[in-house]
């Protein structure tokens, strides 16, 4: 058995009014019957819905609605393609409750003490708190530096272990190449000297 389209009754409105197909063409194609597509065409079915266009949903092509247009007795096919759900792995911000808000500072002296090598704006994008706020506590500034006790963002769930990896490798590619453009430069210096 042949898949219907998505909407049929709004493809089905569509058709009749963008086509030249027969009304039985496009019951068949839409799973509605005859009927129901000659009162499409006559307005008395499907008032106020909005006709969908299968060509831009990727359901039927033009080619093949002129294949069909040509023949009344050649039917619509839907084209079978099964759509491709794309996991984009784009960060959704996680709610972080109350009592774990207070957390981000101790979180960010954490990270401070344990991986220095990490920039004050990769911190504050992990723990979720400003870069202004890391760089207080990185120079003991902060408001309440006194109060804060180092506690580690993964085990307390702000953010997982593959984030804090990601950070650390990108911070480590930077500094490599900040070594290598300052041994470029300064090769380059005593070479003009």
């Amino acid at each position: 058995m042949s898949k219907a389209p998505l909407m049929p009754m709004a493809t089905a409105v569509w058709l009749v009014e963008n086509t030249s197909l027969t009304f039985k063409q496009i019951a068949d194609f839409c799973k509605l019957h005859e009927v129901e597509v000659q009162g499409i065409a006559d307005g008395e079915v499907a008032k106020g819905i909005v006709g969908y266009n299968p060509i831009n949903s990727g359901q039927l092509t033009r080619e093949e609605i002129e294949l069909s247009s040509g023949d009344e007795d050649r039917p619509l096919n839907i084209i079978n393609e099964d759509i491709e759900i794309k996991n984009t792995e784009k960060k959704i911000k996680k709610y972080v409750p109350l009592s774990k808000r207070q957390d981000k500072p101790d979180s960010a002296l954490w990270l401070i003490k344990n991986h220095s090598i990490l920039k004050d704006s990769q911190i504050a994008k992990l723990v979720g708190i400003t870069k202004s706020s890391v760089s207080a506590i990185r120079n003991k500034s902060y408001w309440n530096y006194n109060s804060l006790n180092s506690k580690d963002p993964v085990a307390m769930g702000l953010f997982t272990q593959k984030d804090l990896l990601k950070s650390l490798e990108k911070a480590e590619k930077k500094i490599l190449k900040e070594k290598k453009d300052k041994e470029k430069s300064s090769l380059t210096n005593k070479i003009e000297i």
